[in-house]
């Protein structure tokens, strides 16, 4: 067989592209996945399709992976997608109320009415007739009644379980803090569910020598983020290359602290390149895999303008492309 060879993005699907990889040649693999949450590229895939794609792509890397090499998987821990089996959540959100009128207003209307329409007991209580209709129905539900209700996912032990079917065993986990300007972000929440304002960097271990060198990290680069759990990173602010988008210091310090000079990096969801150019940025090599062509053709020139730009500017003077296959 012909393997995939370095410093290459391939297009096509990761769960047929990875069988091509050379056996025990990557030392690290950094990726995001789609998280299911309606993207465009995510067109048409059910949640166990979904589901399937990722035990799938986390199966192939047991083969892959060098001994003691890893994998990082970054991910939002709590998704949130459409589910039409879920029951119809009801949020009786009094603080988001523009009528005073309470559901007690309207029973007590009712009770002395008890023949009048909605229509009369509106005109009689000073409110529309729809506040009528909600007060004595709860009808208020998340995202409107007829809207697909959604269905919330935690995903931390999905990986888990994933991982240790497939033959590789949770190592470790970092949480990246993102800002409160990040793409797509909504700094608000109108319920009692948390503001997104984290996710997780899981990382797996493959059974083998895994080799401790300090040496890859300075002092600095140690006390600051190299032992630390928690990693508070810029997000990237504007989408406009690419739906979703990670910051380039992520994979630039999971590829710093997890792998060699000389050693080969992996992305199976490659989006405009960040992951290829963080590992040119540490001088490692790179092997990318993204399914839709014109992401191949934008990681391919934000690639060759870093490699352009690289001999003359230091990398964080560099507008660098900070996308990837992913959804925050």
């Amino acid at each position: 067989m012909e393997y995939l060879k370095n410093d290459d993005i391939y297009c096509g699907r990761s769960e047929q592209l990875m069988q091509m990889i050379e056996p025990n040649s990557i030392a690290v693999s950094v990726w995001s996945p789609p998280y299911h949450v309606g993207k465009s590229y995510e067109s048409g895939q059910s949640y166990n399709d979904w589901v399937k794609m990722l035990r799938d792509i986390i199966k192939l890397h047991v083969t892959i992976l060098k001994p003691g090499g890893f994998l990082a998987i970054n991910i939002g821990d709590i998704l949130c997608f459409p589910d039409t089996d879920m029951p119809r959540i009801q949020a009786n959100n009094i603080s988001m109320r523009r009528c005073s009128v309470t559901e007690e207003d309207v029973q007590k209307a009712q009770a002395e009415h008890p023949n009048f329409n909605r229509h009369q007991l509106a005109k009689i209580l000073g409110c529309s007739e729809q506040t009528v209709d909600r007060r004595l129905h709860g009808n208020n539900i998340r995202g409107g009644k007829y809207s697909t209700q959604t269905r919330v996912k935690i995903v931390g032990g999905m990986l888990e379980e994933m991982t240790i079917d497939a033959g590789l065993f949770p190592y470790d986990r970092r949480i990246w803090v993102k800002d409160a300007a990040w793409a797509n972000s909504n700094w608000t929440t109108n319920s009692y569910k948390a503001v997104d304002e984290f996710e997780y960097i899981y990382i797996f271990w493959k059974p083998g020598v895994t080799k401790i060198d300090r040496k890859r990290l300075s002092k600095q680069e140690w006390s600051e983020w190299g032992s630390r759990a928690v990693w508070n990173i810029r997000s990237v602010q504007k989408n406009d290359d690419h739906e979703a988008k990670f910051p380039f210091e992520l994979p630039r310090r999971i590829i710093k602290l997890f792998s060699d000079t000389g050693e080969t990096v992996l992305d199976c969801f490659m989006g405009s390149g960040t992951t290829a150019i963080a590992a040119l940025a540490e001088g490692r090599h790179y092997i990318g895999i993204e399914k839709e062509e014109k992401y191949v053709q934008l990681a391919k020139k934000n690639i060759k303008i870093y490699s352009s730009q690289a001999t003359q500017i230091n990398i964080f003077e560099i507008a660098l492309p900070t996308s990837i296959t992913s959804s925050k």
